[in-house]
């Protein structure tokens, strides 16, 4: 099977000035990928705005809606923000990814600079493990109107004003009152995210194909209130009670203001993100790497 893949777009980072020299900048690692790809016949398509950076020149340029339409695959070159974000936005069409990382290795873009043909060819062939994640669905509803709407793959953080004391939250699940949390702000996290910020603020590891979503208090003034995990079928209303300044971040990359009495409504996505690994992948692997695991030991 050596055409899996036929119509494959690209998609860069856009470069950051400050860059350390040594990584190779994106447009060099997308030519080499393009070139890869050139070589087996394959269709490629550059994504706008990695066009209008710098990037790739002398193919057909596409939007992400264009790229959900026409492309069965999308290699995406960047780290794992840049995944989230095209993650996100290529979920309704699902096209599968591919993450090439440029610097150092990331939980969701997981192919190293050195090894990216030795990577790609066997998968372009069908040879690669298929990992679908979890997205979240959050919205913000003020006085009963829906004021924003968004989805998130790692995490939807409600979190207090950068001068101000801790945010009072009034949590439900379900429903069902869960409690009135005074924190410096409140963690809902995929499985995919309980290695990003929840992790940070003592969440346990989730494994990603687990059907549930972590709940982690920011320096709660409780200490008995820790960390919770909840089936992925729940809806989780979290209700702005006290705290001036607060907001609440969608993967960290976007944001919208609150005011008192906003409902921040959490729930699983009816869409996923499907990402593709080189054959023999373990989350394992890259847990042990990212995390230092087993450091000092043969």
């Amino acid at each position: 099977m050596t055409s899996k893949f036929q119509h494959i777009a690209l998609i860069g980072k856009h470069q950051s000035a400050h860059a350390a020299p040594s990584i190779p900048s994106s447009q060099e690692v997308l030519e080499r990928v393009a070139q890869l790809l050139s070589n087996q016949g394959r269709e490629i398509y550059v994504e706008h705005d990695t066009a209008n950076n710098g990037g790739l020149k002398g193919h057909p340029i596409l939007n992400i809606q264009e790229i959900g339409l026409r492309c069965d695959l999308a290699i995406v070159v960047g780290g794992d923000g840049t995944m989230l974000g095209f993650g996100r936005q290529l979920a309704p069409f699902g096209v599968p990814l591919i993450g090439i990382n440029q610097g150092r290795l990331g939980f969701i873009t997981d192919i190293a600079l050195n090894s990216i043909e030795q990577a790609l060819t066997p998968m372009l062939k069908g040879e690669f493990t298929e990992d679908t994640r979890t997205l979240l669905h959050a919205q913000v509803w003020r006085q009963g109107k829906n004021v924003f709407d968004t989805l998130a793959m790692n995490d939807v953080v409600l979190n207090r004003g950068a001068t101000s004391g801790m945010v009072e939250i009034k949590v439900e699940v379900d429903g069902h009152f869960v409690a009135t949390q005074r924190a410096d702000g409140l963690i809902i996290a995929t499985p995919t995210g309980s290695t990003a910020y929840a992790l940070s603020a003592g969440g346990p590891l989730l494994y990603p194909s687990l059907p549930g979503l972590l709940m982690v208090p920011i320096a709660p003034h409780t200490f008995s209130n820790r960390p919770i995990v909840l089936p992925e079928s729940v809806e989780i209303v979290m209700e702005l009670v006290a705290g001036r300044d607060a907001s609440v971040n969608f993967d960290m990359q976007s944001l919208a203001s609150l005011v008192i009495a906003d409902k921040v409504v959490v729930k699983r996505s009816d869409l996923q993100v499907k990402f593709l690994h080189p054959k023999g992948w373990s989350y394992f692997d890259t847990l042990r790497k990212k995390l230092h695991w087993n450091e000092g030991h043969s």
